[in-house]
């Protein structure tokens, strides 16, 4: 009966989500898949957009890793509203002067051919990893809480759920997403409330005396000022926070496809301001949830999973069923959104940065056709890698995978840099090898620094390091005695 009800659930909010798909879509062209025709309201995607930040993997790390953290990761969520601050007044004036419907159409108008290919391929593979393994954490809860029971195999699950995503997508594209990210976000904020709200009466304790015991036991601890090796220390946070949120937000297709839907670009930057705003609180009561999580524990003297990222869930199971119902209905909205958007940016960026397609001068039908046949490919894909992981089971080399992944957004960062910060040009085609040079010789000098600094422990800035070798790299590489004119 249990399993019973989590599927109908699921089922219901899929097909939820299929409607709204339907409703919102319109009349399908490329044109609505990729930009929405340039007509979402600003505040709907600032809103939309906080689901799409607080991925499946944030909807159960951020909480369970306040036992390692404690509250500091709130430091890197205030460089986060100085990095989409720079993305407002530097990227976004710059995106729609060039009227982009791919961001990395800029690298080709900038460097050439190579430099952009380059930044969509490293974008694609990122993106691919990235959003496989998020969908690869939910699926395999889907598949402990519901088809274990029934017998379904891990990978018919997997089809399921992406042939879901598939469906609210295929017609709407980008202009689907935008409206069914406003519901994502609103489920996973009230699981969040709601959860809270039931353990604080469990536990009989009020808001003010759950805060006075995490308080209590060093969670809320959230600025390290003493120990500049340390990964939590203060100016590696912020300053970790304000490149994140350059890099792989303002330098993402998936987050900036969105902002590129609105119309005006002072619309755009107000979005992007408030959503930077809306994040400090928000990430404020995932950690303020980690901490009463274990809070909870500890009174109820329950047994807490080794692993923090299923300490949410184990607590969410502990409390009873409707408990349980309301942390899936939030854990499914999270990937949800941070799958759909990354689908549809995925298949843009193929169509637009690989195939050209906007420029190739077939007829419309026939490019819509091309790109719902990318569509169903990047889909397939996405199965594939995902069954990849379940196969290999080996959560260190599937985590490292992941990490993997985030460093190409080092090169990204350096690339446009370099493009904004100077007016010098590149060799071009030396761009794809200083691209991949670049993180291979981050990762060495994570491992030189941390094998002779005794106790020093590289945290997120590794992202300002990749940037700052890719930087170098062009600025090694460039085309001496030539840089850009006024005009260009």
């Amino acid at each position: 009966m249990h399993t019973q009800v989590l599927f109908i659930i699921f089922l219901l909010y899929s097909l939820l989500l299929i409607l709204l798909g339907f409703l919102t879509s319109g009349k399908s062209s490329n044109e609505i898949f990729f930009s929405a025709g340039k007509s979402s309201p600003w505040l709907v995607v600032s809103y939309g957009m906080i689901g799409a930040s607080l991925s499946g993997i944030t909807f159960l790390s951020v909480p369970g890793n306040v036992i390692h953290t404690n509250f500091s990761y709130m430091v890197m969520v205030f460089g986060y509203f100085f990095g989409y601050l720079a993305i407002s007044y530097l990227l976004l004036p710059l995106y729609y002067s060039l009227h982009l419907t791919s961001i990395y159409s800029y690298l080709e108008k900038r460097f050439g051919y190579y430099s952009h290919k380059t930044g969509s391929a490293f974008f694609l593979l990122s993106r691919v990893i990235g959003a496989s393994f998020r969908m690869y954490i939910v699926v395999s809860i889907l598949q402990i809480f519901i088809f274990d029971a029934w017998g379904i195999p891990f990978w018919l699950t997997v089809f399921i759920f992406v042939l879901l995503i598939w469906a609210y997508t295929n017609k709407g594209g980008i202009k689907t997403v935008v409206w069914t990210d406003t519901l994502q976000t609103t489920f996973m904020l009230i699981a969040v409330a709601i959860t809270i709200i039931l353990i604080s009466r469990t536990l009989h304790h009020s808001i003010p005396e759950l805060w006075s015991l995490m308080r209590s036991k060093g969670y809320t601890k959230m600025f390290y000022f003493t120990e500049w090796k340390d990964s939590k220390y203060f100016l590696k946070m912020f300053f970790s926070g304000v490149f994140i949120a350059l890099a792989m937000t303002g330098l993402d297709q998936d987050m900036m496809q969105k902002n590129l839907t609105i119309r005006r670009l002072k619309d755009a930057q107000k979005n992007m301001m408030m959503l930077g705003a809306f994040l400090i609180p928000i990430n404020f009561v995932f950690l303020f949830l980690g901490g009463v999580l274990y809070v909870y524990a500890a009174e109820q003297h329950f047994l807490l999973p080794t692993d923090s990222d299923q300490v949410f869930s184990a607590v969410a199971m502990h409390l009873g069923i409707f408990p349980e119902i309301i942390f899936f209905i939030g854990l499914i909205a999270a990937a949800y959104s941070s799958a759909d958007s990354a689908l549809t940016a995925l298949t843009t960026s193929f169509s637009i940065d690989i195939l050209n397609l906007p420029a190739s001068g077939k007829p419309e039908k026939q490019q819509e056709k091309i790109r719902k046949g990318v569509h169903i490919g990047i889909s397939s894909i996405i199965i594939f890698v995902i069954i990849i992981f379940n196969t290999i089971k080996d959560e260190a080399i599937i985590t490292s995978l992941f990490k993997i992944a985030g460093y190409t957004y080092g090169p990204l960062l350096g690339l446009y840099s370099f493009g904004l910060l100077s007016k010098w040009k590149v060799r071009d085609s030396y761009v794809p090898f200083i691209a991949i040079a670049s993180p291979i010789l981050t990762y060495a000098v994570k491992i030189w620094v941390e094998h002779f600094v005794t106790d020093f422990h590289f945290g997120f800035e590794l992202l300002i390091v990749n940037a700052l070798i890719t930087f170098s790299a062009l600025f090694l590489f460039r085309q001496k005695g030539i840089a850009m004119t006024s005009k260009e």
